[in-house]
């Protein structure tokens, strides 16, 4: 198919709002000011946060209902919409689009597919789970890191099929407009340092690290200068995470946002940002520091070591060593010539190197390879 008119289809069966989400939403502004010949529809699930805020975007969308894992609505709206609207190519943005997507192919014969591969779990060694990621429709998979891709290659056969593409950030959509501050709403005085952290309360972030951190430098080296914010959406893991703030007489040193809309606008009101995942592929909130010149400070785990050189434009240490994080935030926090380094490194390696723009035009040229060669 020699043309560059194509209707790309980004499907997501997330049913909360995250980094992967952020990732889509920007990946099709992008396109839709450099490429507006592409055209780009998402196709996500019935009321989750993703089809709210989209909403209030001038993306294209559509949706269907998940009200279960393998949802039958789900599978024939999709096959149904691909044939209505003439879909040139779907873009599977997490693993569980990839099994609805399979199922619906089974039954509608569906366009090529491509997948995003967005962290650095490895994929399990099951017969299921290995056809699934291996799916002869999955043309190409595009990896959030190299480390990513080093990780999937141990699960995929061809590894001709895997891509390194980074994630960006979305310089047209930067805001600090927030609708109260942080010290003016909880009474943080400016004598204590925001540490601000964005992360769901899933797994991978690993936010007992993060309370370990804080009660490491309060309760046991008596410090009384830091605060902690964390800002993200509450699971079945926030309850433990709370309790333990209880247990350990930190409610007045440590907030829990939530959901809060447009979190990364709050940013330019933390003093440091302070990242504890076991997991990741790149998570955003270390692009959009960045971006608003606030240091880094996170573990060293999937491909965050790629963007974050220890001591050059951030502070690295192992995951769970909480020991070691929060040495680093006091010897961050009183070495402001320091932290103007990082802010100054950090912030021109994001430009040159991490923008929306930078990968929207990268996953654009296997867009249009992979639709002239099907």
């Amino acid at each position: 198919m020699q043309n560059n008119n194509i209707h790309i289809l980004h499907l997501s069966a997330v049913t909360n709002w995250g980094g992967g989400e952020n990732h889509i939403e920007n990946l099709c502004s992008e396109l839709s000011i450099t490429n507006p010949e592409v055209k780009n529809t998402i196709f996500c699930v019935n009321n989750s946060p993703f089809h709210e805020r989209l909403k209030n975007t001038g993306i294209q969308f559509t949706t269907a209902t998940l009200g279960i894992k393998i949802d039958p609505r789900y599978i024939f709206e999709l096959g149904r919409f691909c044939k209505k609207e003439t879909i040139n190519l779907i873009h599977i943005h997490d693993p569980s689009a990839i099994q609805l997507a399979i199922i619906a192919d089974k039954l509608y014969n569906l366009p090529p597919f491509i997948f995003s591969k967005k962290t650095s779990f490895p994929i399990k060694q099951r017969k299921k789970t290995l056809y699934k990621y291996n799916y002869s429709k999955i043309k190409k998979i595009l990896c959030v890191s190299e480390e990513t891709k080093k990780v999937a290659e141990k699960g995929i056969y061809d590894h001709d099929k895997l891509i390194t593409i980074y994630h960006g950030t979305n310089l047209k959509t930067k805001s600090s407009e927030t609708s109260f501050q942080l010290r003016d709403k909880y009474n943080i005085p400016k004598s204590k340092k925001i540490i601000g952290n964005i992360a769901n309360h899933i797994r991978a972030k690993h936010l007992d690290t993060w309370v370990d951190i804080a009660d490491n430098l309060i309760n046991k080296e008596k410090r009384n200068d830091f605060f902690f914010v964390q800002i993200g959406t509450f699971t079945e893991r926030t309850e433990a995470l709370l309790n333990r703030i209880k247990e350990l007489k930190l409610e007045n040193y440590m907030l829990f946002l939530g959901y809060t809309i447009n979190a990364s606008n709050f940013i330019p009101q933390f003093d440091i940002s302070l990242i504890t995942s076991q997991s990741e592929g790149i998570p955003q909130f270390i692009y959009e520091s960045m971006y608003h010149k606030v240091p880094v400070i996170t573990t060293n785990v999937g491909g965050i070591p790629e963007i974050i050189e220890h001591n050059n434009n951030g502070l690295l240490s192992d995951m769970h060593d909480h020991k070691t994080l929060a040495n680093h935030v006091v010897n961050l926090s009183k070495n402001p010539q320091l932290q103007m380094d990082f802010i100054e490194k950090g912030y021109k390696k994001l430009i040159e190197n991490f923008t929306t723009n930078n990968m929207a035009q990268q996953t654009l040229v296997v867009y249009k390879k992979t639709v002239n060669n099907a």
